[in-house]
């Protein structure tokens, strides 16, 4: 679509970069690239961070390593990466100097060309990638030329000013990235869910709902909201929106006028139809939704009503989510050993997620546990108990886990694995498979985040598939 002219106002600005990392180093350059004087401050000083400062001095980046604190004399913006609190000294500096912060996506906001493509955003506390993901498939199905971008991996910097021209653009929003984009104004946009998470960074669950509800202001079509989540229509109320964009709710159940919903079994739309109150159209049938887990049915419902509020006809919803499959280590099917279903959800790293993924099977054997991050657990237990058949606790918090087990479930078998190793998955696979029946899904969902034990989410999955694997040669 267009132009990807700047303003050339940055020539000579004096510009403060917070952190390195995959969205500080790429502002940077596009930073220097437009004649800013850019100085990049970051607290870490190990060899990675001195080998990224010298690639960065050498395009003509002052660095400063170890000294994140202070703000450079003369800063004229502070532009910073979405993992710095707001609390951090530099920010209150900036602040007393009439400086302002902007983030990563603002920058790219501020950067995009005249003619720009734009924005369908997402948010919430779970399932942002996937429906983004859903949404850039039913919108290539279209025929759009689109991109998944944002909190997904893909820079928006990159997207922006890249030479590869788009008709609309599929963005995945963190309440970090909101917190810093005051300006961004989407053509429409969805927050899925909203549940404790990020507390530490924001101060309060309030601050964090706010900050999801950036997301909402100025939006020129469509506010879409979960209908089962009040608070997510809470956010759309208190919007300040563009003349005519309307209020659009996703629902698990028959659909309302202005909703998408499910009815017998089939996705449906009252919401962009001529007769709201009498007509409904079909869009795909729940099978057509790869897992057609229930969470998964509602994200696959927030992606078709920022879809079809960009004018995307049924047929290609459809196609789109036939099309679409999630990434790793989200509810992913792994293998079925001895009549047991395993199944890797090692995404679901706080309770919100793993409660949307216990609600998916029934009986249950669970394998639990990690760092809680300051998370309780009694809520979860509370609402799966019914479903559980075992527990395999692992992880440095299972702790936390087994007493909410015993507070609330105490019917229920209890394995607790004393160990933090690597090893220990295996060990957990081998405990889940005694305690299971036929017909059973072992559920790896561990409500927890994994660096006590693993690298990342993804590498606990790898175990977890690794270990049903070798479970699966000795059956076989």
């Amino acid at each position: 679509m267009g132009s990807r002219q700047v303003s050339t106002s940055w020539q000579g600005k004096h510009v403060t970069v917070a952190g390195l990392g995959v969205s500080g180093i790429p502002a940077a350059r596009v930073l220097a690239g437009l004649g800013a004087r850019v100085t990049v401050v970051s607290d870490g000083d190990d060899e990675r961070s001195r080998t990224q400062a010298a690639q960065l001095e050498a395009e003509g980046v002052t660095v400063r390593l170890g000294d994140g604190a202070t703000l450079p004399e003369g800063t004229e913006l502070v532009v910073t990466t979405p993992g710095w609190k707001p609390d951090k000294p530099l920010f209150a500096a900036a602040a007393e100097a009439g400086v302002e912060v902007w983030g990563d996506v603002e920058l790219a906001w501020r950067l995009r060309g005249p003619d720009a493509a734009p924005w369908l955003a997402v948010t919430g506390t779970n399932g942002k990638t996937t429906t983004v993901r859903m949404l850039a498939s039913i919108l290539e199905a279209a025929g759009l030329r689109t991109a998944a971008v944002g909190n997904i991996g893909v820079s928006l910097l990159d997207a922006v000013l890249g030479e590869e021209e788009y008709d609309v653009l599929a963005v995945e929003l963190s309440s970090y990235q909101l917190h810093w984009a005051p300006s961004v104004r989407a053509h429409s946009a969805a927050v899925l869910n909203l549940a404790p998470d990020h507390l530490d960074w924001h101060g309060s669950m309030k601050a964090y709902a706010a900050d999801k509800g950036r997301i909402y202001e100025g939006n020129q079509v469509a506010c879409v909201y979960n209908a089962a989540d009040g608070a997510t229509e809470d956010l759309v109320r208190e919007a300040d929106v563009e003349e005519g964009c309307r209020a659009i709710g996703f629902t698990l159940g028959t659909p309302g006028p202005s909703q998408l919903g499910v009815v017998d079994g089939i996705l449906v739309d009252r919401a962009f139809v001529a007769n709201r109150q009498k007509q409904a159209q079909e869009l795909a049938q729940v099978s057509d939704v790869n897992p057609p887990a229930p969470h998964n049915i509602a994200n696959a419902l927030a992606a078709a009503a920022l879809a079809r509020a960009f004018g995307v006809e049924p047929a290609a919803v459809r196609e789109g989510l036939r099309a679409f499959h999630p990434d790793a280590h989200r509810i992913e099917f792994v293998e079925e050993v001895a009549g047991v279903a395993y199944v890797d959800d090692s995404k679901a790293t706080n309770t919100h997620a793993a409660e949307a993924s216990l609600a998916a099977y029934d009986p249950i054997v669970w394998i639990a546990g990690g760092l809680a991050k300051g998370a309780t657990f009694d809520e979860l237990v509370v609402r799966s108990a019914a479903r559980l058949r075992g527990v395999v606790l692992i992880g440095a918090d299972r702790a936390l886990v087994a007493e909410a087990l015993a507070r609330h479930a105490p019917q229920v078998p209890v394995v607790d694995l004393d160990r933090t190793d690597t090893g220990a998955m295996a060990a957990a696979v081998r405990e889940a498979a005694r305690l299971a029946r036929p017909g059973d899904t072992v559920l790896l969902a561990p409500a927890c985040a994994s660096m006590d034990m693993f690298v990342n989410y993804d590498k606990r999955g790898e175990a977890f598939a690794d270990a049903v694997r070798a479970l699966a040669a000795e059956d076989a």
